[in-house]
């Protein structure tokens, strides 16, 4: 059997985790499909997809062989690219992870030229605030907003945010407006679960000086929008990103507490396999997002 073709069919099947839907992304049927599966398990003597009546999941070994499976094809599109000397033209389907609020404000609005510019790309986009796996969920590329862990991966600078502190007028009337960071304590605070900093957020004056005070309150949740709607109808004090804060400031719903005082800057990155070769889509998306910001889009 051509070894490229059950290699695709072994990486479709594992990320549909499917046989059916494996077959149909890729052509064929889905007896074709199971045995260029069994043939690469038979080929290389161990067992890469567990098997059940509702799914198909990979064993730690398929785990292990799907990311190199994944950079191997990666490699052969992109060589082929290069050989046909397309590398302007990407094709082929790009699977992006952004967060919510910020694929919804920003990165939907880059997608129109973007599509427009390669007719032959499509995008799969998905939107969620937690840290994707790209290997395991099958993600080309994924737009990560703050501080990056430790990874293989490969990053790229594409923007800045700042985050600032806020709360409602009625709040703030109700319960004192706080004149330093170590006021904070007093207050209710509504927090964002995936913050690596929950109850003592560090923040930043504008002269340098700065303070980490600690804070809980009776919020917790894992999306912007839901905390500044919050803090917009008077329950607490929130820290959130401008792009969240913005129109809420705009309209009078919220108010700057501690003026001069802000989160740390946190960057944007786009982030993507770590390989010899880019994938000629990957680098196009990264290209115009980095671009599209510059420009301030």
């Amino acid at each position: 059997m051509d070894r490229l073709t059950v290699l695709q069919t072994f990486v479709a099947v594992a990320e549909t985790g499917s046989f059916t839907e494996a077959a149909g992304r890729l052509g064929l049927s889905r007896a074709m499909t199971s045995r260029h599966v069994q043939a690469l398990e038979d080929r290389l003597g161990v067992k890469l997809l567990q098997r059940t009546t509702r799914r198909v999941s990979t064993t730690q070994a398929g785990a292990g062989y799907l990311e190199r499976a994944r950079r191997l094809l990666a490699e052969f599109d992109e060589a082929e690219t290069e050989v046909r000397g397309e590398r302007a033209s990407p094709r082929g389907t790009l699977r992006v992870n952004v967060p919510v609020t910020f694929g919804r404000l920003h990165v939907a609005a880059a997608l129109p030229s973007f599509l427009d510019r390669y007719p032959d790309l499509a995008v799969e986009l998905t939107a969620n605030d937690r840290v994707v796996d790209l290997i395991e969920e099958g993600y080309d590329v994924a737009v990560r907003i703050g501080r990056l862990p430790d990874s293989t991966l490969v990053a790229r600078r594409i923007g800045t945010i700042t985050v600032r502190l806020a709360a409602s007028p009625g709040y703030l009337a109700a319960h004192g407006t706080p004149k330093e960071p170590e006021d904070l304590s007093r207050h209710n605070w509504l927090g964002y679960s995936y913050s690596a900093a929950l109850g003592s957020p560090r923040l930043v004056h504008d002269d340098g000086r700065e303070a980490t005070p600690r804070v809980g309150g009776s919020l917790v949740a894992n999306n912007g929008d839901i905390i500044a709607e919050a803090a917009a109808g008077g329950a607490g004090i929130v820290l959130q990103p401008d792009f969240i804060l913005a129109p809420y400031l705009a309209d009078g719903r919220l108010v700057a507490v501690l003026p001069g005082w802000h989160g740390p800057e946190l960057g944007i990155h786009a982030v993507h396999h770590q390989s010899r070769y880019v994938a000629a889509k990957v680098r196009a998306f990264v290209d115009h997002l980095e671009a599209w910001f510059r420009s301030g889009g």
